[in-house]
């Protein structure tokens, strides 16, 4: 319904509501009193977390689907218009916009001043966090709709080709890869050496982080989005 709610952890109380333009499939992200989040509305949006006033809104040229990214006083964020953005977290002032091959439905992961993120043009990108600047790209056989997790120098994100790849962070090299039997639009999750994933083929695998080994998958009813 295009709205943002704010809602009392205790009690589920709503405490406020605010209405952007168009629906919001983005997931918020909350940094020192603020709250920021996309809309289909082609909006980016900074709101003040304790009573949802705008600080400021910036405008892309597509639909902004990804969850914000926010390190050293700017917020990452893609968008439909094929573009990552880097914009101020005070104002919203577009910093930088780097240019993909497709819509940009991954949301940006940053670690040690990289953005990593992917793009429906099949990429895994490997952003300098303070320019934009390109470091490397690698090349999936589908769209990587899956945001990236980076751990240990890897990084790791699925394709809607349906593998789980870990990519050195330094180069974008190919440390391994795992097949599943459908698409991997699910953002991978690692802890304690093991990387935990959902796939469309209905699964979630546990892998172990060096090697990509399957440890154990547990089969559910249904796609695993999550």
């Amino acid at each position: 319904n295009g709205n943002v709610y704010a809602l009392k952890a205790s009690t589920g109380a709503n405490i406020w509501t605010y209405k952007t333009g168009k629906e919001v499939w983005s997931h918020p992200t909350v940094v020192n009193g603020v709250v920021y989040v996309g809309s289909n509305d082609h909006k980016v949006y900074a709101l003040r977390s304790s009573t949802g006033i705008k600080i400021w809104s910036h405008t892309t040229g597509g639909d902004v689907e990804t969850s914000p990214a926010v390190a050293n006083g700017l917020v990452y964020v893609g968008s439909d218009d094929h573009k990552v953005y880097a914009l101020k977290t005070s104002t919203g002032a577009k910093i930088w916009s780097y240019t993909t091959g497709n819509q940009v439905w991954s949301s940006p992961t940053v670690a040690r001043g990289v953005v990593y993120v992917g793009s429906n043009d099949h990429k895994v990108y490997a952003l300098k966090a303070s320019t934009g600047s390109k470091l490397w790209s690698y090349a999936t056989g589908d769209k990587v709709v899956s945001s990236p997790a980076v751990a240990s120098g890897l990084v790791y994100a699925g394709s809607e080709d349906g593998a789980v790849y870990a990519l050195k962070a330094s180069t974008g090299a190919r440390k391994w890869s795992y097949q599943t039997e459908d698409w991997v639009i699910s953002s991978p999750a690692v802890a304690g050496g093991v990387v935990y994933v959902g796939s469309y083929d209905d699964n979630v695998y546990a892998l172990k982080a060096s090697s990509g080994r399957e440890i154990w998958h547990f089969t559910t009813g249904d796609f695993v989005w999550s």
